[in-house]
């Protein structure tokens, strides 16, 4: 039984769907169909099998649209008919709504028609019936940021009657970061090519194409994984950046309306660098004075993003030798597209932070490595937001020898802070610790020995990965994912490590 609004009509044996309203069972939310991602994916296609009447539309009709959900009526991405045009339209940068335009003479006909819209980072391609594609080369690329929340597809209008697409639809498919037209051209039947037909409209038994994709969504940005068009092939070189000194860290991170950024640790007294991501690669962005920096880690508060660095020189007087370094926050200036100095923190050879939220605060930690040449059982610190001061306080201190690294999880309720801990002064073989928070501050759950946390859970299942580096007699040690059970940690699989970093592109052919 097909929705309220939509009716299955025949033409030439050929079973689509006709809109007799704008019902509300053709609309629904973009969460539902991006799931966790409030961006709409920078590259992707749109396969979609039609038939328009011989008497072309007079009017604009809309194929399917995204509206804004706040703003009614307002157009954030569609795809528009009109008496001799096919109109793709999106809501650029600036709010305003772009037009990229083909002459679609030959779709008013009164005949079947396929066609695939495939929107790249340089070009926009339409394919009709697996014919030679119309190309455009716009002079702006589709925007990689554009925001969907709370936005709500339409199928066959715009949410209006006005609008409203009055010929046949067969099948329409989003398909993320694929390049669609060579997984249903060539075609023996080009006007009916097949990509994902409803089993209602098909006139044979249902038997959905075979397309292995994988496409993974950060929340920020979407990423091609797998396509079964390109098979891994192997890893190459693909920038050279030129720094004034060796880099400890890279902090790789998104800013909204500026792009992709990272910024890089520079050992030297000359400062640091951060980076914007351009279509050739990474092209310096901004100078930041750091002091023999160590790592960098960027956070948000609200729309509010901010950057904290570790130094480990002390400051710019060389001359004083101080026990004591001052890490630095920095925060991200809408206005001078810039990131300026916001806070000044007290740590010791810090190696490390992490910045987790409980219970709506925010909280950083700082894993301090050691106080002089020789102290390394010190105090590392979990500061806290306050919301009177703007500023960071200090709210916790635990024991930590020679602390490397942090990391936050959750599991259900339960909220979990790991330290790794790599040196007390003598050994490397010291115990690294699992905290959980309870009543407002952190307790010992467990002690492991590790060099490095990560955290990531599959379904219902939760995993902490290590990495051992060195136990004072080989770095060919092996490496555990502990897997996480209501009782404890559990170790689930062992993976032999070497000590090497290397950062490669992709390459598939």
């Amino acid at each position: 039984k097909l929705v309220p609004g939509v009716h299955m009509k025949q033409a030439g044996g050929v079973r689509g769907v006709h809109f007799s309203s704008p019902h509300t069972s053709m609309s629904f939310p973009s969460s539902q169909l991006l799931v966790n991602c409030d961006l709409f994916p920078e590259e992707f296609s749109i396969v979609l099998t039609l038939k328009v009447s011989s008497i072309a539309p007079r009017r604009n009709e809309y194929i399917f649209s995204l509206m804004d959900n706040e703003e009614r009526g307002r157009v954030i991405l569609g795809l528009r008919l009109s008496r001799k045009r096919l109109h793709f339209l999106f809501r650029s940068h600036r709010g305003v709504v772009e037009r990229w335009v083909f002459r679609g003479d030959r779709l008013a006909d009164n005949q079947w028609h396929t066609l695939v819209l495939v929107v790249g980072s340089h070009h926009v391609r339409l394919t009709v019936d697996c014919s030679s594609p119309l190309e455009i080369v716009p002079s702006k690329p589709f925007p990689s940021d554009l925001n969907i929340q709370g936005s709500r597809f339409h199928i066959g209008s715009r949410g209006r009657w006005k609008g409203l697409y009055s010929g046949l639809l067969r099948q329409l498919v989003l398909v993320p970061g694929l390049d669609a037209t060579h997984h249903i051209c060539p075609s023996s039947d080009p006007q009916l090519a097949v990509l994902s037909v409803p089993p209602l409209l098909s006139d044979l038994p249902y038997d959905e194409k075979d397309i292995k994709g994988l496409y993974l969504c950060d929340g920020t940005v979407w990423i091609t994984v797998l396509e079964d068009h390109k098979r891994l092939d192997y890893l190459v070189e693909h920038q050279v950046l030129t720094t004034s000194s060796e880099t400890h860290d890279v902090e790789v991170f998104q800013v909204p309306g500026i792009g992709l950024m990272a910024a890089m640790a520079h050992r030297s007294a000359s400062g640091s660098a951060v980076y914007l991501w351009s279509h050739t690669g990474f092209q310096l962005y901004q100078n930041i004075s750091t002091y023999e920096a160590l790592a960098w880690r960027h956070f948000s508060m609200g729309k509010k993003i901010f950057l904290v660095v570790s130094n480990s020189g002390g400051g710019p007087d060389k001359r004083q030798k101080s026990e004591t370094d001052y890490s630095v926050i920095y925060k991200w200036s809408k206005r001078r597209k810039r990131f300026v100095q916001f806070q000044t923190l007290q740590t010791h050879c810090a190696r490390d932070w992490e910045a987790f939220n409980i219970n709506r605060q925010t909280y950083l930690a700082v894993a301090n490595h050691r106080q002089g040449d020789k102290n390394h059982t010190i105090d590392s610190v979990i500061y806290k937001w306050n919301r009177l001061t703007k500023s960071f306080e200090v709210h916790q201190m635990l024991l930590t020898s020679g602390a490397y690294d942090w990391e936050f999880f959750t599991v259900g309720p339960y909220h979990f802070l790991v330290v790794a801990n790599a040196f007390d002064g003598v050994t490397t073989s010291v115990d690294s610790v699992i905290y959980v928070w309870v009543n407002g501050s952190f307790q010992v759950f467990q002690t492991i020995k590790v060099c490095d946390w990560e955290f990531f859970s599959l379904g219902e299942e939760y995993f902490l990965v290590v990495a051992n580096s060195f136990n004072g007699e080989s770095y060919s040690l092996n490496s555990i994912l502990y897997r996480y059970s209501t009782c404890q940690q559990h170790s689930s699989q062992s993976l032999l490590t070497s000590p090497l970093s290397k950062v490669f592109k992709l390459k598939t052919y």
